[in-house]
């Protein structure tokens, strides 16, 4: 019974995974592509769009995010489609090295196959940029990509995403927008002195955002979360950048939404709500 329950669920999360009505598969990608976050984070301030060089600042250095554009020699335009399922699934490069998990592969490792490679298919689809990836300037013995195997046996567990059989198909598609594509948790949750996310305080915001700026508690917890706000007050945010209390969103977050966020269907943001809403409350003040 619980099996069947299990393919209920995942048959339905299957039917509402994707933007509607769903377009061709670059179409698709762009959309994926705004939910992922990808536009922030592989822009360089002035730079071309998907060009790499962005500076994202971290306890450990600065690490600069990768070219993604089609150039074939600068990006990743001679990457097969089983090498980018790699890099988003498992988190590791064409030439077999680890990535940093300053990429957010932990939860993109979540990512259905069909959508990794609907983004791949819309970065495909741009102009190529020829432009070397920065070096990170990360010190020893951060730096040293081989001790990332230790890390990932502590912290990493590799996807799919699972619907769960408890819930409805709007949870669940919440539930992989916020955990896989969208990453929520990735600046939404505090981290260990590793860089992992703590266990137990999910979502649940942190004093050192990737900005630098505190990062909104965003569980339903009345006091120091989103625990008085209505699914409306949510999808407003993520569409405009709004509060509740009228004040604007700022930094990284305002770039979520003006680069991402806000391109998606109210179907969607009202999912990534029903899925907040629903999350354990946790205290947490942080100040914002």
């Amino acid at each position: 019974m619980r099996r069947l329950r299990g393919l209920a669920a995942a048959l339905a999360f299957l039917a509402a995974a994707g933007p509607a009505p769903p377009q061709d598969m670059v179409t698709r990608g762009e959309y994926l592509v705004h939910a992922g976050g990808c536009v922030s984070c592989h822009t360089a301030k002035g730079g071309e769009p998907f060009a790499g060089g962005r500076a994202l600042a971290t306890p450990f250095g600065t690490f600069y995010s990768p070219n993604i554009t089609p150039d074939r020699d600068t990006g990743i335009g001679a990457w097969t489609d089983a090498q980018f399922l790699a890099a988003l699934r498992t988190g590791v490069r064409p030439d077999g090295a680890f990535y940093f998990p300053v990429f957010p592969y932990p939860s993109f490792t979540n990512i259905t196959d069909a959508d990794a490679l609907a983004i791949k298919a819309y970065l495909f689809s741009r102009a190529p940029v020829r432009q070397p990836d920065r070096p990170h300037d990360v010190g020893f013995p951060f730096s040293w990509r081989f001790l990332q195997r230790g890390w990932r046996m502590l912290f990493f567990r590799e996807g799919p995403f699972r619907p769960d059989p408890a819930h409805d198909a709007v949870y669940n598609r919440g539930a992989y927008l916020v955990t896989a594509l969208a990453h929520c948790g990735e600046c939404h949750t505090p981290r260990d002195w590793l860089g992992a996310m703590e266990p137990g305080m999910a979502l649940a915001g942190t004093k050192d955002g990737p900005d630098g700026q505190a990062v909104a508690n965003i569980t339903p917890d009345p006091a120091t979360g989103i625990g008085q706000w209505e699914s409306d007050d949510i999808v407003t945010l993520l569409k405009t950048g709004r509060t509740p209390e009228e004040s604007s969103v700022k930094g990284a977050m305002h770039e979520a939404v003006e680069d991402g966020l806000r391109f998606l269907t109210d179907a969607d943001l009202k999912s990534i709500a029903a899925y907040l809403l629903a999350q354990k409350p946790i205290v947490h003040k942080i100040g914002r």
